[in-house]
C-alpha cells in the first residue's frame, strides 16, 4: 500500500479543491507543504512579509469567488498574518491560513518559535482549530472549505505541527462532494412584500454592495434597474457591477439619494459606517434588505422586507414578481440633473493645473489612460485620501475591477493584491492607487511582482503625510497638537527601481499622461511617484475620517 505523509495530504487537498497558487514565506515548519505542492503542481509564490501572503490569499478568493490559500512559519509567521485575516474576515473573504507550528513531541518544552495560536484567530474567523494528526487532515480540510464558502463566505485558521506533516499515512482516501454549491433563494413570502414596495415606491433607491459580486448578480441587477427605472449606487466590491456609463448608476448623489428615498433596496451591504449605522437614510423610509447572514437582517435599523438568501436568485425572484411599477421617469431626470451637476464641480478639480498636483486631476488622468481603447483595467486601492477622492473619479466598466481592503481599512493591500490579480488575469492591466503611506505597509512586495514577473503600474499619491488622518487632526487640535501625521517626500519611483522596475517622478500636472504611458511601455512594475497638494482635499471639502 502507498504511504503519504501530511505534507503530501495538504497538497492533494489543495488540488482537489481547486486551489492553483499556495502563497507564502519561507519557513521550515511547513517545508513538506511545499514538497507536496511541488509534487501536485501546486504554484508556490513567496512574498516578502507573511502580511502580504495572507493579502494575495484574500486577493485571489475575491477575484475568483473561490478559496485564497496562505501557508506561513510558526510564531511569528503566524502573526504577521494575523492583520491580513482580520481584514478578510471583515470583508468576507474565503482565505485559508495554514500556520505551522513545533512538534507535537516538543511542544510546551520551549520550543523555536513555539506559541499558542489557535486561540489567537477565534473571533476573527469563522473556525480555527489545529489538526492533531496526519490521517485527519482530509477531514479536517473538508470541514475547512465546507465552513469557509457556507452562508457568508469567511477565513479559517488550521494549525499543522512539523510532526504532523512528516507522518506517513498509508492508502489514505481523499473525502469528496464535502460541499454544497447551492445557493438559497428567499422566503415567497418576504419577497412579495419587496415586490409591493418596490413597485408603489416614488423614490426609491438600490444601494448594491460586495455579495452582487460574490453571487454573480450584476446581470439580475441590471435588469431591475432598468425595468423599474430604479437608480443604483454601488459599494464594496459591487463597485463596477453596472459600467460607469449606464443610464441607472448614480455615484456622486449617494447622500441625497438615500436621504429622500421612501424604499431603500440595501443588497449585500451591512448597515455600518459606511451608510451611518443605518442613519443615511430618512427616518420614515422603508428597508428592503437581502442577505445571506441573517444576523444582518435589521441590524441597526428597522427593515420592512428582510430576505435571507442568495442576492442573485432573490432578484430574480423579485424581477418575476415585479408588476406595474410606479412611473419614475421624472424622478430619475431630476436625480440625473442633480448628479451632473456634481460631476462639473468634480471636473473643475479633475482638470486643475496647479502645482503641487491636485488629487483629483491625478485620478482624472489615471482613469483616461487606464481606459483607453480596449483596456479592461483591474484597479487595487491601497490609501487614504488619494483612495477616497481617486474612487469618485475612476471610471469602471466591469464587475471585478476594483478591490480595496474592505471595511477593516486596512493598509498595505496594494502590493499582494496586485500580485494576486496579475496571476490571475494576465491579459489585464493592474494598477495600484496608492498612497504614500500604504507604500510604506508591503511596498517590498513590489520586487516579489518584478521576480515573478508580474508587469503592473503603481501610482503613488505623494503628500509626504499620513493625509487623511492629518488633517483632520489639524482642525481639530491645530499644527502643535498634530504628531506623527507627517512623512518624507521620499522617492518611491527610485525605491522600485531598486527592486529592478521602473520609475519616474512626476511634479506637473501635464506630465502625468506621458509617464503613465511610459509606465505601461515598460512591461515591468513600474512606479509613478507624483507629488500631490496636501492641501488638496480640504480645499475640495473633502476632509473627514469615520470612527
Amino acid at each position: 500500500m502507498a504511504a503519504v505523509t501530511g505534507g503530501q495530504l495538504v497538497a492533494r487537498m489543495l488540488k482537489a479543491e481547486g486551489v492553483q497558487t499556495l502563497f507564502t514565506l519561507s519557513g521550515l515548519h511547513i517545508a513538506p507543504i511545499y514538497a507536496g505542492c511541488v509534487e501536485e503542481g501546486i504554484r508556490i509564490v513567496d512574498t516578502r512579509h507573511e502580511q502580504a501572503a495572507a493579502h494575495a490569499a484574500d486577493a485571489t478568493a475575491r477575484l475568483t469567488r473561490g478559496i485564497g490559500v496562505a501557508a506561513v512559519t510558526a510564531g511569528p509567521g503566524v502573526t504577521d498574518a494575523l492583520t491580513a485575516i482580520a481584514n478578510a474576515d471583515a470583508a468576507n473573504s474565503p482565505v485559508l491560513l495554514i500556520g505551522g507550528a513545533a512538534p507535537v513531541s516538543n511542544q510546551s518544552r520551549g520550543s523555536l518559535q513555539e506559541m499558542e495560536q489557535v486561540d489567537l484567530f477565534t473571533r476573527i474567523t469563522k473556525w480555527s482549530d489545529r489538526v492533531p494528526s496526519a490521517d485527519l487532515i482530509p477531514s479536517y480540510f473538508a470541514k475547512a472549505f465546507r465552513t469557509m464558502m457556507t452562508g457568508r463566505p469567511g477565513p479559517v485558521f488550521l494549525e499543522l505541527a512539523w510532526d504532523v506533516l512528516l507522518q506517513s499515512v498509508t492508502d489514505p482516501k481523499l473525502p469528496t462532494d464535502y460541499r454544497t454549491r447551492a445557493q438559497p433563494a428567499g422566503d415567497p413570502e418576504y419577497v412579495a412584500r419587496a415586490v409591493a414596495m418596490i413597485e408603489r415606491a416614488q423614490r426609491p433607491v438600490i444601494i448594491a454592495g460586495s455579495s452582487v459580486w460574490w453571487d454573480d448578480a450584476s446581470s439580475q441587477l441590471e435588469q431591475l434597474a432598468r425595468r423599474a427605472d430604479l437608480p443604483v449606487y454601488l459599494n464594496g466590491a459591487g463597485r463596477g457591477s453596472l459600467p460607469f456609463d449606464h443610464p441607472n448608476f448614480f455615484q456622486h448623489t449617494r447622500k441625497e439619494a438615500l436621504s429622500q428615498a421612501d424604499v431603500v433596496v440595501v443588497l449585500g451591504t451591512p448597515l455600518d459606517f459606511r451608510l451611518s449605522y443605518g442613519d443615511a437614510f430618512r427616518p420614515d423610509a422603508r428597508l428592503v434588505q437581502v442577505d445571506v447572514d441573517p444576523e444582518q437582517l435589521g441590524r441597526n435599523r428597522a427593515v420592512a422586507a428582510g430576505i435571507v438568501g442568495s442576492t442573485r436568485l432573490v432578484l430574480g425572484q423579485i424581477l418575476e414578481g415585479l408588476g406595474k411599477t410606479t412611473d419614475r421617469r421624472a424622478y430619475l431626470r431630476e436625480l440625473r440633473g442633480r448628479e451632473q451637476a456634481k460631476a462639473d464641480q468634480l471636473r473643475k478639480a479633475e482638470l486643475d493645473g496647479g502645482t503641487p498636483i491636485h488629487h483629483s486631476r491625478l485620478a482624472y488622468e489615471l482613469s483616461e489612460v487606464a481606459n483607453a481603447g480596449d483596456r479592461q483595467p483591474i484597479f487595487v486601492a491601497d490609501g487614504g485620501n488619494f483612495v477616497s477622492m481617486a474612487a469618485k473619479t475612476i471610471k469602471l466598466k466591469s464587475p471585478g475591477s476594483w478591490l480595496d481592503p474592505g471595511p477593516l481599512g486596512c493598509l498595505g493591500v496594494g502590493a499582494p493584491f496586485a500580485v494576486a490579480a496579475r496571476l490571475l488575469h494576465r491579459d489585464r492591466p493592474v494598477f495600484v492607487v496608492q498612497g504614500d503611506g500604504s507604500f510604506g505597509f508591503n511596498g517590498f512586495d513590489f520586487e516579489t511582482a518584478v521576480r515573478f514577473k508580474l508587469p503592473m503600474v503603481v501610482v503613488v499619491g505623494n503628500d509626504a503625510a499620513w493625509g487623511q488622518i492629518r488633517l483632520p487632526q489639524v482642525a481639530m487640535y491645530g499644527e502643535g497638537a498634530s504628531p506623527a501625521t507627517l512623512l518624507s517626500p521620499t522617492r518611491y519611483d527610485q525605491v522600485v527601481q531598486a527592486f529592478g522596475g521602473w520609475g519616474e517622478l512626476v511634479t506637473e500636472p501635464q506630465h502625468i499622461r506621458p509617464a503613465l504611458e511610459r509606465a505601461i511601455d515598460a512591461g515591468t512594475v513600474a512606479c509613478v511617484n507624483v507629488m500631490l497638494d496636501p492641501e488638496a482635499p480640504a480645499k475640495s471639502g473633502m476632509v473627514g475620517y469615520a470612527v
